[in-house]
């Protein structure tokens, strides 16, 4: 492993390595908890490493899920995707503290298991082989012919939930102690797009490290990529948890169920997400796609940034004022959201993406005085009238603030069922004029006044 420093990792990190369809993914879903990584049959389908933050047993850590290891010599492939899988293998067991190598009991020991052992002997990092497919106890005897590999041995079972336990304590053991660091819980941030937009390469250039693999081949991120970074230090610390989807396209253009199902990973993503980056090829503009990721985010609540990406291809041809306010008449529903123009190529402005977002997640925090809140919204009331429907005209008594994270407002009113979509709207817009609220979603609520009467 040419580069590898034989040195041990400070933070809590547990990689999962091993040759193509071995149980790998299945086993990272298991552990976590949660269903992350695509599961199919078909091999090379984790191409990127995944990462998780994990909790077993109350201790919590970082879970790492690699592609397979499928080169004798990563150098020798001509395919850039299969290499970029074996660089990423390289980086996560730079990054861990502790191995899990997963092999198949019901192959045994094959030449590309020898293959990885002698990888993970030259790591010099503390390694558990779980012997895989150990489906009842009649086969568990037969994991020990992967003593050869030079590791202690655990014969597990991830279907049927078998010697799991056991296989991760092991592997727990060598993690460094628990910092305050470590219960931080992160900001996550979606990255959307269509297909090819730039995301992964805008992750690389974030990061300043290939974290996820880049191509021009559409489609090449299948998962929804988790990737936990930090900022700061001491009481400045800030963590995140970057997440890298698979291109949102249109899903009867979905080619095979891997890319559909990692079109419903995206979905999901966005669901998880604290705060959404839409991201848009600047050579192409906002597409009919791109209207529906932010129907999408706007559906779910989530905190937007826009990134406008590949900016050093499309300037000279025009300006970022122009650009803006073409996107701005393309995107209405989106004009509260800030803009941000970016290159992953050249690096321009990538650093005040998370600037962006740090910004927007205040927004989404924000606590309005009640006293404040009322007043403009009677100001708005006196500007504008409610319309009358059904005979009588909508009368709001109060207003109050009950949730962030979406930023959440209750009004009291006479009949809710008298509120008018376009009077919400210019309401919405009220209150962005005077509270700001940029990039955060409103979530307003209508109430009848607890009275024993309409309020006519």
């Amino acid at each position: 492993m040419s580069g590898m420093e034989k040195q041990e990792s400070n933070r809590r990190v547990i990689a999962i390595v091993g040759r193509p369809n071995v149980g790998k993914s299945a086993l990272f879903n298991r552990i976590t908890g949660r269903r992350l990584a695509i599961v199919h049959e078909e091999s090379g389908v984790t191409r990127d490493r995944l990462c998780s933050e994990a909790v077993w047993d109350g201790h919590p850590f970082e879970l790492i899920d690699t592609g397979g290891i499928g080169l004798m010599d990563g150098k020798s492939s001509a395919d850039h995707i299969e290499q970029g899988t074996r660089e990423q293998v390289d980086i996560a067991l730079q990054d861990a503290a502790s191995i899990i190598f997963v092999t198949d009991v019901t192959q045994g020991v094959v030449p590309l298991d020898e293959t990885v052992a002698g990888l993970l002997h030259q790591c010099g990092k503390p390694v558990v082989v779980a012997v895989n497919k150990a489906d009842h106890e009649g086969l568990d005897d037969r994991h020990l012919e992967f003593a050869s590999l030079g590791f202690p041995m655990f014969p597990i079972s991830v279907l049927h939930k078998r010697g799991i336990d056991d296989l991760v304590q092991e592997a727990i053991k060598p993690l460094p102690p628990v910092t305050p660091a470590d219960l931080i819980e992160p900001l996550k941030i979606a990255v959307v797009g269509r297909p090819n937009a730039g995301k992964s390469s805008y992750i690389n250039r974030l990061l300043q490290n290939k974290r996820v693999i880049v191509s021009d081949v559409p489609g090449t991120t299948r998962d929804s990529i988790e990737i936990p970074f930090c900022t700061g230090q001491g009481e400045q610390l800030r963590k995140y948890v970057l997440i890298d989807t698979a291109g949102i396209r249109k899903f009867s253009r979905a080619k095979d169920a891997v890319e559909k199902y990692s079109i419903n990973r995206a979905e999901k993503s966005v669901e998880a997400a604290d705060v959404v980056i839409m991201m848009i090829d600047a050579t192409e503009g906002p597409k009919k796609q791109n209207k529906k990721i932010a129907a999408l985010v706007l559906e779910q609540h989530k905190g937007c940034v826009i990134l406008v990406n590949k900016w050093d291809l499309a300037e000279g041809v025009t300006t970022q004022r122009e650009y803006g306010k073409a996107l701005r008449e393309e995107l209405q529903f989106l004009d509260f959201v800030p803009v941000l123009f970016t290159s992953a190529e050249t690096g321009y402005n990538i650093r005040r993406t998370i600037e962006a977002v740090d910004h927007v997640s205040t927004q989404m925090r924000t606590q309005l005085t009640t006293g404040l809140l009322n007043r403009v919204v009677q100001e708005a009331v006196q500007k504008y009238q409610p319309p009358i429907m059904q005979n009588h005209r909508l009368k709001i008594y109060y207003v109050t603030q009950v949730g962030v994270n979406p930023v959440t407002i209750r009004f009291f009113v006479n009949t809710p069922t008298r509120v008018s979509a376009n009077y919400q709207t210019y309401l919405m817009h009220r209150l962005r004029k005077a509270f700001g609220l940029e990039g955060a979603p409103i979530v307003l609520q209508f109430r009848a006044r607890n009275e024993g009467r309409t309020g006519r």
